[in-house]
């Protein structure tokens, strides 16, 4: 994976310090050119993973990208599913047969029309596989090397105990689309130990880590002893706490950690990218010379 990778929480007005932010990068980004222009300031800066919920304005992006085969040669893309908010906002106007009509294949549906909760009882593996092939048909023709798990989702299955749940989009991801599956968790620790349990090793694990222990389930004492302990790939995300900590203080603490392979960000502007690009690489540079 790429040390530093482009969220998009700003394109979709997800802002965890201010409403009016949020209010503000909406309306800034309700033309799809705005989201590619801001895709291209962070390319420029050396960053060329979007790391990306399946929104499906996202779609048009993946077109875009796809228009232009050369400039977007080296541009991956990391998929986030499901977009949850796509699938209560269906429900809301469509209802639920009506949902899984629109995002079920229909063979599908005639079967599960027959056998009822029975079906859905016995087959929650070939529903969960055809969500995933519904969610990454957007993405055809571009690299997605790493497909994630939301962590609505994610922590759902884990407080459950879903084992084969996990276990299921694990294998699907590897065997249909030659990925490797990523995990988005609220609980790194917890979640770590269910996945060593079914035999996955050295996963990929996206969690909130800061140095303000914002939405970190367990304390901060547990993800830095997770983190200098265990065997695996953690991807920061929440650096800045909700807001609470400044970039310098925030980054100085997350790229403190060797074991962090990548830092997932997101900005709204070219200075915002180009500063907290320059930071991160400022203190890992620092920390070779250190070691």
């Amino acid at each position: 994976m790429e040390r530093i990778l482009f969220g998009d929480n700003q394109f979709f007005a997800v802002n965890h310090i201010s409403d009016e932010k949020s209010r503000a990068q909406s309306i800034r980004f309700k033309d799809d050119k705005a989201i590619i222009r801001t895709l291209d300031y962070a390319r420029e800066a050396g960053v060329n993973t979007f790391m990306c919920t399946t929104h499906d304005r996202i779609a048009n992006i993946c077109d875009i990208i796809r228009a232009d085969p050369e400039k977007y040669r080296d541009f991956k893309i990391y998929p986030c599913m499901p977009y949850a908010h796509k699938y209560a906002n269906a429900v809301t106007e469509l209802g639920i047969l009506g949902t899984l009509k629109q995002y079920v294949p229909g063979n599908f549906l005639g079967s599960l029309f027959k056998g009822g909760v029975a079906f859905i009882s016995k087959d929650f593996l070939s529903i969960m596989e055809l969500l995933i092939d519904s969610e990454m048909k957007m993405f055809k023709g571009i690299n997605t090397p790493v497909i994630f798990l939301q962590n609505v989702v994610t922590d759902l299955l884990l407080g459950l105990g879903m084992k084969d749940i996990l276990k299921g989009f694990h294998d699907h991801v590897k065997k249909k689309y030659n990925a490797e599956p990523g995990y988005i968790t609220m609980n790194m620790p917890k979640l770590l130990d269910l996945l060593e349990g079914i035999g996955i090793e050295n996963p990929i694990i996206c969690a909130s880590i800061n140095k303000a222990g914002f939405r970190m389930s367990g304390g901060k004492d547990v993800y830095e002893k997770t983190l200098t302990t265990r065997n695996f790939r953690p991807i920061a995300m929440q650096v800045l706490g909700g807001g609470a900590i400044s970039p310098k203080e925030a980054l100085e603490y997350v790229c403190s950690f060797p074991k962090i392979e990548s830092i997932l960000f997101g900005a709204s502007s070219q200075g915002n990218i180009e500063d907290t690009v320059s930071k991160i690489n400022h203190f890992d540079e620092m920390n070779q010379v250190k070691s």
